[in-house]
């Protein structure tokens, strides 16, 4: 019976649909573990072809090629440590999410997940079966369970795999990042330890995927809930555990315990890692945006210079008569500052070819709010001619007030192929803001110091589409703004809910209105950052034509 047992944990980034480059990152883990002298090398759920990857799991080729790769993987890698790695599997008529054991030269176990999370961006139950609650399996003579990442947040899985014999849990996770979604992580894999009496090694990965970003913080805990090992949050990182038997059961050896963030900097790097691997993984190097003068353009330059490089981030000035002088200084101001390149591209010969063209049509019709989306729209056309002619994404810059209520132009400032801002409130832009110009990290690819000018964070918002605009002259204040908000979308709470909290009813129900109204913009918007539980696409799914309205808060 082996008195010592050591476990190289693989928290690393995949790459959705690219089964051979995530095979080969798992040999490049595998290598590593043989070197330090692991018996097992572990590497999250589903890391083969990568997760959240919703339908595309249910293409029989792939899953061909799935099982395939672990065939050859496990042939690969005979003379060194075991490897556990989560794939899909097709049995029959069913599929699975799966955790793979490959050991001498062969699948040696295969574990099915049996909880199957069916709420927020999860959406397993229509995708997989369920597997049965099986039990441990073994390397070289220690039995080791793992309840695939929401097997673990019951009881009855943890359970089932103590009172069959596992002497230690693996949980491999595809966990992506929320406010707070840490702390939950850690309660409930504490109570796993407590009621179970066993270790318990929590693997996730990391990496931006479409709207999510896995964040890493992997960890291990003791019986009892003490932390043995913490690895840092949003890094790849391999760490080697070494577990010992003792008389009271397993032991791990205390190991490094990395620093996390605070909740700040969680958002901040979120935004960052989600628009690098957006880009990397999707092929883009470079990007580009229309640099306003205001606060959103200029937190969302400085994410894309901070993730791709000053030199990755093209920054377009695209002035009309009413775009103040203010605002020219501050956006130029800004791309300096961060030493983007910057290109300034008035619209008044555009726009004025526009009207004249439209004149005819227009005759004896005041101006109104099409004038000003003719604007917008200018502006989207030309971004995207940029964007096609050098081969840069453009970035769309909303924030989560503007995006909710319909405050931007279909086809024209809601153009771009992402927006790293879109789940954050304009409230929070103003902090985040702020909290770049005190902090600098090493992940960070552009200048440390001030690089928003505080002229920008101070000044009233503006779209700046006719003369003296301000935001609140269609919007309430945003401090009021974004407490509705919180509570209708975040919260769920119901129009007498934010009557009781202290807002007035009439603007409640305007925003509730506005909120509603704006499906439409949402549903062709670009995806962008998740940092909450109430994102807009898969956390919160709403129909577009829709007349509820609520009646309560008389």
């Amino acid at each position: 019976m082996a008195d010592t047992f050591r476990l190289t944990l693989a928290q690393l980034n995949p790459v959705m649909g690219d089964l051979d480059g995530n095979a080969d990152k798992a040999r490049t883990a595998w290598a590593a573990a043989k070197e330090a002298g692991s018996q097992l090398v572990a590497l999250p759920e589903m890391f083969l072809l990568g997760y959240n990857a919703q339908d595309l799991v249910m293409k029989p080729a792939l899953q061909a090629r799935a099982y395939q790769l672990m065939e050859a993987l496990a042939a690969d890698c005979t003379d060194g440590p075991a490897i556990a790695i989560g794939g899909p599997l097709a049995e029959g008529d069913k599929l699975f999410n799966a955790y793979y054991i490959l050991s001498g030269g062969k699948i040696a176990h295969i574990r099915r997940k049996h909880h199957l999370p069916n709420y927020t961006v999860f959406d397993e139950e229509r995708l997989f079966d369920h597997g049965p609650m099986a039990g441990p399996y073994e390397v070289e003579g220690v039995r080791i369970g793992s309840p695939i990442c929401e097997d673990a947040w019951f009881e009855d899985v943890s359970e089932t795999l103590e009172e069959t014999g596992a002497e230690f849990l693996l949980v491999p996770n595809g966990s992506p990042y929320y406010r707070g979604k840490f702390e939950r992580r850690m309660n409930h894999m504490v109570a796993r330890v407590v009621e179970t009496g066993l270790p318990l090694i929590y693997l996730n990965m990391v990496g931006g995927q479409d709207d999510q970003v896995f964040d890493g913080g992997s960890f291990v805990l003791n019986p009892g809930g003490a932390l043995a090992l913490q690895l840092p949050l949003f890094d790849e990182a391999l760490a080697h555990v070494t577990l010992k038997r003792t008389v009271d059961g397993w032991q791990a050896e205390e190991g490094d315990k990395a620093t996390l963030p605070e909740e700040m900097e969680q958002d901040y790097r979120c935004m960052v890692d989600s628009l690098r691997d957006y880009c990397g993984k999707s092929g883009f190097k470079k990007v580009l945006l229309g640099l306003s003068g205001g606060i959103d353009s200029a937190i969302v330059a400085t994410i894309a210079a901070d993730a791709l490089g000053p030199e990755n981030v093209r920054c377009v000035m695209l002035p009309s008569e009413y775009t103040s002088q203010g605002s020219l200084d501050d956006a130029e101001a800004m791309a300096k500052n961060l030493g983007c390149h910057y290109d300034y591209v008035p619209i008044a010969e555009s726009r004025q070819a526009v009207t004249s063209t439209l004149a005819p049509l227009f005759a004896g019709h005041d101006e109104d709010l099409t004038e000003e989306n003719i604007q917008s729209r200018l502006r989207g056309l030309l971004l995207m001619a940029l964007s096609n002619k050098f081969g840069e994404m453009l970035l769309t810059t909303g924030n989560k007030s503007e995006v909710a209520v319909g405050y931007a132009t279909i086809y024209g400032d809601m153009n771009g192929g992402y927006n790293p801002i879109k789940d954050m409130y304009k409230t929070r832009v103003f902090d985040v803001c702020r909290w770049r110009n005190a902090n600098h990290r090493p992940w960070m690819k552009a200048p440390a110091g001030t690089v928003i000018p505080v002229s920008i964070i101070d000044k009233p918002p503006s779209a700046e589409l006719r003369p003296d605009q301000k935001d609140e002259d269609s919007l309430p204040p945003y401090e009021i703004l974004d407490g509705i908000l919180t509570m209708l979308v975040d919260e769920e709470a119901s129009v007498a809910d934010c009557v009781a909290a202290g807002y007035e009813r009439d603007t409640v129900k305007r925003v509730e209105h506005l909120l509603l109204i704006s499906e439409y913009k949402r549903f062709q918007s670009a995806p962008g950052t998740r940092l909450s539980r109430k994102a807009f696409w898969l956390d919160r799914r709403y129909p577009i034509v829709n007349r509820w309205r609520d009646p309560s808060g008389t």
